[in-house]
């Protein structure tokens, strides 16, 4: 506290004016701002080291106590983590070697390998943790984030020390990662919430906030690992010998690289959306070939009713996010209006989900291609654990809304034919198919499954993935004509197969986007029947 009265008091004197006390005035900024990451790295290094302590002083306790065990019995633990039979135990009686060496090897052995194996893995842990920790410092990749004091730096490195320190839970499906999260001590919850380590944010059923935070911390790391093995590529590149044949080398190395330079653009894309005011950035996936990502609008971890859309054909973090994030933002809006206007007000967030690898036009022939199934089938999955961690990590569940465009829609049905999504409604959009022509295996309330069909989009007319929703029994059809709202308002046709531009699905003032905003809100009765 001391030290953060006298960096404010070393600030600007009263009255001086001027460029200069402009530069002085930036340059005390930039003193601050470096004096909050220093403290942040010194407290982080230091809770991180005092905790390492710790645990190397339990090791050293398990290893003790299981070469006291091996001395016992004439075993030995060697420097390389073996454990050597040094034969029969001396002292023991001719008659008796047979049955005494047989409880050795069936029972004495097996448990000295297990404790030392277990010894190794928590060292090893250990010495990871901390490594990471120093290497963060080394390399300033600490962000201060809303630490405006040194006090509050020092408060946040004591956090992510701790966080560190904190060992994952054995992988689970949602509902274990949230009894997990529920069930440790409320201080580690708060130091995890303040300073989550990077594998929190992949974790369904943990809470949103957390998750965000998590995702948000680690693009820098990302994007200096993909660097890194950008440069690489770069230089075998530079390195591949000219002539003929070199063309076939040349691509061997550029298709990754491509592939890279795509992620780092995502990222930025990623960084600059989960930037703007109340988002969340829910999933950030850099593996395979394409980013993953989900950015949500509003607060998922207490929104009283939350949508979750998938796009299609061609959709990447990259290229899309941006408009897929002012499409749901828009439609949280209008949701939003609907609920305070006509609903019991609870608010809305939204959530913009590229958390699987969209077919893309070039992948016509890979398994990736949009003419099968296989891509969608492999999302469906994630996204059934998605909504679900959304229910688990909360302590009430929401009003669940899946919305699904084009291939997306194909998506979210194979997702919602998984038990125990816990979606309430589901909404399609330019649908291709839902992987089922019965609306039942959809598993979500009787009722509760709609589509949209707009004018001129040859996509949802092809029975592609079986079952068209547009004729599934059970499916309530919605228009997309131009029409007139219950309370009095004007909509617009929407036309063609895109969700954006003046005709789009997903279009403000257009009838299908009033029509998902009311499903979103919770009040499906204020929908705009399409005519029979």
């Amino acid at each position: 506290m001391q030290l953060d009265d006298e960096l404010a008091a070393s600030g600007r004197p009263s009255g001086w004016q001027g460029e200069a006390a402009d530069a002085a005035t930036a340059e005390h900024a930039k003193l601050g701002e470096r004096l909050r990451e220093l403290v942040l790295e010194i407290s982080t290094v230091r809770t991180t080291a005092i905790a390492t302590a710790d645990e190397i002083r339990a090791v050293g306790n398990e290893l003790a106590e299981a070469e006291a065990l091996a001395h016992a019995h004439h075993f030995a633990i060697t420097d390389d983590g073996r454990v050597e039979d040094l034969g029969t135990p001396p002292g023991i009686r001719p008659d008796e070697a047979a049955d005494v060496d047989a409880d050795r090897h069936d029972r004495i052995r097996p448990d000295l390998v297990h404790r030392v194996e277990r010894i190794l893995a928590r060292a090893d842990d250990a010495d990871r943790e901390l490594a990471k920790v120093l290497g963060d410092a080394d390399k300033d990749l600490m962000d201060t984030g809303e630490a405006k004091t040194l006090a509050d730096a020092a408060a946040l490195g004591d956090a992510r020390g701790l966080g560190e320190t904190v060992e994952p839970p054995p992988p689970g499906d949602p509902a274990k990662n949230a009894e997990w999260w529920k069930s440790l001590p409320a201080e580690t919850r708060s130091a995890l919430a303040a300073a989550p380590p990077a594998w929190l944010g992949a974790m369904d059923g943990i809470p949103a906030t957390v998750r965000h935070t998590a995702n948000v911390n680690k693009i820098d790391d990302e994007r200096a690992a993909l660097n890194a093995e950008a440069n690489r590529l770069r230089e075998q590149i530079r390195q591949l010998p000219k002539g003929p044949g070199s063309r076939n080398l040349d691509g061997k190395y550029q298709r990754p690289l491509d592939q890279i330079e795509a992620k780092l653009k995502s990222l930025d894309e990623v960084e600059k959306v989960a930037a703007k005011p109340d988002r969340q950035l829910l999933v950030l996936d850099t593996s395979g070939e394409r980013t993953k990502a989900a950015v949500g609008v509003g607060n998922v971890d207490t929104a009283e009713n939350v949508s979750v859309f998938t796009p299609g054909l061609n959709s990447t973090v990259e290229g899309s996010m941006s408009d897929y994030d002012r499409s749901t933002a828009q439609l949280r809006y209008d949701a939003k209006h609907q609920s305070m206007m006509y609903g019991d007000g609870g608010d809305v967030a939204a959530v913009s989900w590229i958390g699987y690898e969209a077919p893309q036009l070039n992948d016509s022939l890979g398994e990736n291609s949009v003419a099968g199934s296989s891509a969608a089938e492999r999302g469906g999955e994630k996204l059934a654990d998605f909504y679900r961690g959304i229910n688990a990590s909360r302590e009430t569940d929401p009003n669940l809304v899946a919305i699904g465009h084009s291939y997306g829609s194909t998506t979210t049905g194979y997702a919602l034919q998984h038990a125990g999504t816990g979606v309430d409604a589901a909404v399609t959009m330019g649908s291709p198919g839902v992987g089922t022509d019965s609306a039942a295996d959809l598993k979500i309330p009787e009722g509760q499954a709609y589509n949209l069909k707009s004018d001129g989009d040859f996509v949802a007319i092809l029975p592609w993935f079986d079952g068209n929703p547009s004729s599934i029994a059970g499916v309530q059809q919605l228009s997309t004509e131009d029409s007139t709202a219950p309370d009095g308002q004007r909509l617009n046709e929407s036309s063609g197969h895109n969700t954006g531009g003046p005709d789009g699905y997903l279009t403000s003032g257009n009838t299908s986007q009033y029509n998902a905003s009311v499903i979103a809100a919770g009040l499906p009765e204020r929908a705009v029947r399409a005519p029979d």
